[in-house]
């Protein structure tokens, strides 16, 4: 088995640590090359302009999701030209009154080579496939949507 690892740090900016007072706005490197500023959503006083853990989340299947159907389609020598996708989590609260992720949906459109054609029921399915084969979608327990752009 492989280990993918990020660094993360955060720093106190104020004087002390107050309940709702203080800033959440962390660094999280990734490879040594890559850094990223994130904080809270800014519904929990982040920032708007840092990554959010679950705008992470979501970019994370998403990305997930799209190498899986690259895959698939090389496979099965669909020539794909563009695939593109607009993923949203919605947040809520479990049966446990915790605030989740509940929902993730994802919302890919793939464009073919001119003169390539495509039923919608094989795309459908090889969304399922890369869906079920996705190592993120495996490792969520809450409810993810493929709602396909065609």
């Amino acid at each position: 088995m492989s280990e993918i690892s990020v660094n993360l740090c955060w720093k106190r900016k104020d004087t002390e640590l107050t309940p709702g007072k203080f800033s959440s706005a962390h660094e999280i490197a990734y490879n040594d090359e890559f850094k990223v500023t994130a904080d809270s959503a800014p519904g929990w006083g982040g920032s708007a302009v840092n990554t959010n853990p679950e705008q992470a989340l979501a970019a994370s299947l998403s990305s997930c999701h799209m190498m899986t159907f690259l895959a698939l389609a090389a496979k099965t020598k669909w020539p794909l030209s563009s695939y593109d996708d607009h993923a949203i989590a919605h947040l809520g609260k479990n049966s446990k009154g915790q605030m989740i992720v509940n929902r993730i949906d994802l919302n890919p459109k793939v464009s073919f080579d001119n003169g390539f054609e495509i039923n919608e029921e094989e795309i459908v399915k090889m969304h399922d496939r890369a869906h079920r084969y996705c190592f993120i979608a495996n490792t969520l327990d809450s409810d993810v949507e493929v709602n396909i752009n065609i």
